[in-house]
Parts: structure tokens; C-alpha cells; sequence
């Protein structure tokens, strides 16, 4: 069973743990996420991941607790076991030298981002990032950003650290200085990437998301993880995880993201009285 190496809290909801698994470590490419179960009766749950090191063969998950799952993740110590990890899987994200690349985190999406804004960066790229949170305790990764961007924006909505407001505020005045941008990735909350591809919708900037609907299975079978692209339906696990994000149906998706909340919410409470 792969073991924790370490863990490390990030924010007072967000957790880092290195853990032992060589082969996915060695295959793992930018955008590619994985699916573990802690124990035989435990659900699947996808992880994307933050970073590796093939010569440790290692991987870093980072960890929101919003969940009964996520919960015991974080409780977990170095040297505990989890059950299973499947993966690599989904997509890698397609990466070319393209010139100005904008890069947008918001929350626990800074993670996945991440490894995807190292490879633009070794591709030549020119990186410019910006990471959004409600509060500067949320954010998370700033020193590992500031060391592979050109320019880094840090934007919070209560202005507690860099720029107060969101995160499109910001790439709005990058828009408007005539930056030449030839490609903007956003990961975070789905409100957030909706209205970043709205933005950059009305200047024509290609545009990528990377989505984290519902998942269970992880191979296109179950269906659950299905979503709009430009009117057909695909599957988030075997046709993405990232898409155009102007071809996303994020209303759709939206509506569809609360389907189990009450469920997840009598799961952690019961879990968390014991």
C-alpha cells in the first residue's frame, strides 16, 4: 500500500502530503490527476497532482477537508498507509512555446496549476500568475510560484495580502496594458474559471480550465463525471481534465456540483462526532 513520507499544513483547510508511489511519480505528466480509497469501505476520490520527484518516487497531493474523505486524509501521519492510488490519469496538458502565459489560481487550485505553470516555464515560456483566495491564509504556493514566474499577482477579496478583489480584476488590467497574452490557464473554483473564460471570451485569448466535476470510476464508465464542451457531451476523466473554457457549459455544471451536498455534509458530521 503506498505510504504518507510527510505532511505539512498549508492553510487552516488545505494539506501537503508527500507519498510513496514510483510508478505514477515516473509516468505523472502536467494536468494528470490520480484516484485513491484510504481503506477497503472508503470512497474514490480524484486528486490532482501538485508536484513529484521521480527520484524519490514520490508525488505531493494537496488536500482540501470539505469532506468525511478529505477529513481522514489530512489526519493521516507520515509512515500511515492508504489503501489504493490509481493513475495517472486523464490527459496531460498539451504545452508549447507560445510566448506571454497567463496562469490563474484560485484556492486549492493553485496545487494542480502548479506543475502546469513549471512546464510552460521550461518550454520558454514567459509566465505571469496570478493566485486569488478569500483571505491571505488561503494562499498557498506563493514562494513556488514567485520562482518560476516573471510576475506574480496575488489578489485577496478581503485585501488582506496583494491586490483586494478577484482574481479577473487583475487579469483585466493585464488585458488592458496590450499584453501580448497567447494563453490563459485558470484552475480554482467554478465560479472563478467561469468568469475568466467570460473575460477572455471577449479578446478571442485561448483559454483552458480544468475541471473537477463529480468522479467515481475514472476510466469513462460511470458517466458521472460527464459535462458540456461546445454542445456534446465528454467525459472530465478520459476526454479532459482540462478543456476550452469557452466551449464549457459552467451552468450546467454549476447546478450539478451540489447533487450530493447534503449527503457529504450528514457524512463528515457524523464522522466528526465520533
Amino acid at each position: 500500500m503506498p505510504v504518507i513520507k510527510s505532511t505539512c499544513q498549508l492553510s487552516p483547510a488545505v494539506y501537503r502530503l508527500t507519498v510513496e508511489a514510483p510508478e505514477i511519480a515516473r509516468k505523472h505528466q502536467p494536468g494528470q490527476f490520480i484516484i485513491l480509497r484510504i481503506d477497503e469501505a472508503g470512497e474514490r476520490i480524484p486528486l490532482t497532482i501538485a508536484d513529484k520527484d521521480t527520484a524519490a518516487g514520490t508525488i505531493d497531493l494537496v488536500v482540501q477537508t470539505v469532506g468525511k474523505t478529505t477529513h481522514q486524509l489530512a489526519r493521516l501521519p507520515a509512515g500511515g498507509a492508504i489503501k489504493d492510488i490509481a493513475g495517472p490519469l486523464g490527459l496531460p496538458t498539451h504545452i508549447e512555446k507560445l510566448g506571454t502565459v497567463v496562469v490563474v489560481g484560485g484556492g486549492v487550485g493553485i496545487a494542480p496549476l502548479y506543475p502546469i505553470a513549471g512546464g510552460f516555464q521550461a518550454a520558454g515560456n514567459k509566465i505571469i500568475s496570478i493566485l486569488g483566495a478569500r483571505h491571505k491564509d488561503l494562499i498557498i504556493m506563493q514562494k513556488e510560484f514567485a520562482a518560476l514566474s516573471a510576475e506574480l499577482i496575488v489578489t485577496t477579496d478581503d485585501g488582506s495580502a496583494g491586490i483586494k478583489g478577484l482574481v479577473t480584476a487583475a487579469l483585466q488590467r493585464l488585458i488592458d496594458s496590450k499584453m501580448d497574452i497567447k494563453k490563459v490557464i485558470a484552475i480554482g473554483p467554478l465560479i472563478m474559471m467561469k468568469f475568466v473564460a467570460a473575460l477572455t471570451k471577449q479578446y478571442a485569448i485561448p483559454t483552458v480550465v480544468s475541471l473537477n466535476s463529480l468522479m467515481i470510476d475514472g476510466t469513462g464508465m460511470c458517466g458521472s463525471c460527464r459535462v458540456r464542451i461546445g454542445g456534446v457531451t465528454k467525459f472530465t476523466c478520459v476526454h479532459g481534465p482540462e478543456f476550452d473554457g469557452h466551449q464549457v457549459d459552467f451552468d450546467a455544471l454549476l447546478s450539478r456540483a451540489g447533487t450530493y451536498k447534503r449527503a457529504e455534509q450528514d457524512r463528515l458530521a457524523a464522522y466528526l462526532q465520533g
